[in-house]
């Protein structure tokens, strides 16, 4: 058995902390013994909820805000009790487990890069990544342009690419019919339903969406913003809707349960991020047949192919974004042909099994290489809160 140990800030709704929960989950259980590691707190989560369903144990280690160096010697301790062969990070983590590195404690490190580079982690976070990668960590990109970043920021030659997957079929096959969604949640058949599937955060550009909706909507009544997902611009948001007139027409929904219905009962998926990695949230809009209008960043054009599974604008251009919107506003036909692209697209291309085998792969070949798998399992360990 490889044991395999994931480390994240926290256990939450983000795409990479969602990524990494499906990664766990699903890796083969006759070769991988699987355990995450979250710096924070439990904070009640539907991705805390699947692993723990899923046997998957966690140690929560009551990180407080800023550097803690408490934590070092609480990872170390978990590190020492699980006894991995591969410690894989997730964002802004691998500092923390530099020590672990450092020290030789694991034999392989496996840090995946979620968004470009250079916005990944400041300063310092660079410094200890650039360590890091020099003392053997593995950077995974899940896109070409992070690729790209990796040999801008670190100089970094041919490493791993493995774009992110999803369960397809959750999303082309939802449990609620279109109909049914839309009348319990106040919405006619008629309808049109632009959807964001997003953290409510500076970077998802939200102010740049309210503006473009305000200009391509202002002479449909029948048009209206669905806004899934939380975060610090929730007033801010609402106020903005307000200046613009569109209180009644944008909803913000909050943390749901229930996206790939939202997503089937919808018209079409809107992004306007000023830079992504390999979203999730594009990838799910497309396997439920939702044409995509995104800012062309990070990843997203490798997903969308401009003019076929949806529309392409540059970032931070309200004019361009609300041209685009107000195309598929205006015409049926080109929505529901782009989104038969989209849904194609997913099928053949954004399958969670090619993700995970991908990360087998990696995991056996980096262990391979460094002779160092020992046989042994730590079943039975029990997730806990690091004291």
């Amino acid at each position: 058995m490889i044991r395999v140990l994931h480390v994240l800030p926290r256990i939450g709704p983000g795409g990479a902390e969602t990524m990494a929960v499906r990664l766990m989950l699903g890796l083969d259980r006759g070769r991988f013994e699987a355990a995450a590691v979250s710096l924070f707190d439990p904070s009640g989560t539907a991705q805390e909820a699947a692993l723990a369903g899923g046997g998957v144990p966690v140690w929560y280690l009551g990180k407080r805000r800023g550097p803690d160096p408490r934590v070092l010697a609480r990872l170390a301790r978990v590190v020492s009790r699980f006894r991995p062969h591969v410690v894989h990070t997730h964002r802004h983590v691998l500092y923390y487990v530099l020590p672990s590195l450092l020290l030789r404690r694991v034999p392989a490190v496996v840090h995946t890069v979620h968004t470009l580079p250079e916005r990944e982690v400041g300063a310092a976070g660079r410094l200890a990544h650039r360590l890091a990668f020099r003392r053997g960590a593995v950077p995974v990109a899940i896109a070409g342009e992070i690729s790209e970043g990796l040999r801008r920021v670190y100089g970094t030659r041919g490493g791993p690419l493995i774009p992110n997957g999803i369960p397809v079929e959750v999303f082309s096959r939802p449990a609620a019919g279109r109909v049914s969604w839309r009348r319990r949640e106040g919405f006619s058949p008629d309808d049109v339903l632009f959807v964001c599937v997003a953290r409510l955060s500076p970077v998802k550009r939200h102010d740049i969406l309210l503006e473009a909706f305000s200009r391509c909507a202002s002479a449909s009544p029948q048009a209206f913003l669905l806004l899934a997902g939380d975060g610090e611009l929730r007033q801010d948001i609402l106020r903005g809707a307000q200046r613009l007139g569109l209180r009644e027409r944008v909803r913000l929904l909050g943390v749901r349960s229930d996206v790939p219905d939202m997503l089937a009962a919808s018209d079409a998926f809107v992004l306007a991020s000023a830079w992504e990695g390999n979203p999730l949230s594009v990838m799910e809009a497309m396997a439920a047949g939702l044409p995509a209008v995104c800012t062309a960043v990070g990843g997203v054009p490798e997903l969308v192919e401009d003019g076929v599974s949806g529309l392409l604008v540059p970032p931070g251009d309200a004019g361009a974004l609300a041209g685009a919107m107000g195309r598929l506003l205006e015409d049926r036909a080109l929505r529901e042909r782009m989104g038969r692209e989209a849904a194609a697209e997913a099928a053949a291309r954004f399958g969670l099994g090619t993700m995970i085998r991908s990360y087998e792969d990696l995991y056996r070949s980096l262990l391979g290489s460094s002779g160092a798998h020992g046989e042994g399992s730590a079943a039975g360990l029990e997730g806990a809160r690091c004291a």
